[in-house]
């Protein structure tokens, strides 16, 4: 049906948010939706295991949505802006449904305390935010990746000598 926010599905009904979809899906009979793993956890809301590229049938779990982003070293050097799918990705653990939640940071900051106070904001969810992350319904980034995320962190610069902000 094609890519981008709204797609021109051949049947059903839209629905605004993960609010919406469930609502939707529980008034249609028979009918399936899609919804953040985070809001389907937390509504504990029934879940189907889907085929993946190498033909194992995988339930959406943390693991699983973690188990996607595992095997993307290759491409994430081509791509180190991180603009890559990783929906059907390698892998018989790896859900093929599942995206990244991004973050837009500038190269450089004039204010060297917000710049600091940001980047460690950050270095703390890649050190330490994993458990509370799978509190909330979020899968942590797999090792590799948090590496070249925490390397995009030690080029944001700040002030008017561009001082990196790396510590």
């Amino acid at each position: 049906p094609g890519t981008g926010a709204a797609v021109a599905w051949p049947t059903g009904l839209g629905a605004k948010g993960s609010e919406g979809v469930t609502g939707q899906v529980k008034q249609t009979e028979g009918a399936i939706g899609y919804v953040e793993q985070s809001y389907a956890m937390q509504n504990r809301l029934p879940t189907a295991a889907l085929r993946n590229r190498a033909g194992a049938f995988v339930q959406p779990t943390l693991e699983a949505t973690t188990a996607a982003a595992t095997d993307i070293g290759a491409q994430l050097k081509a791509h180190p802006d991180f603009r890559l799918s990783i929906v059907d990705a390698p892998g018989a653990a790896a859900y093929p449904i599942v995206a990244w939640s991004y973050l837009l940071v500038r190269a450089h900051m004039d204010d060297c305390a917000r710049a600091t106070a940001l980047a460690d904001a950050f270095r703390w969810a890649l050190v330490e935010g994993d458990e509370p992350a799978k509190r909330l319904g979020y899968a942590p980034l797999p090792p590799a990746v948090k590496a070249q995320v925490t390397a995009r962190l030690q080029a944001i610069t700040c002030g008017p000598a561009h001082t990196p902000v790396a510590r």
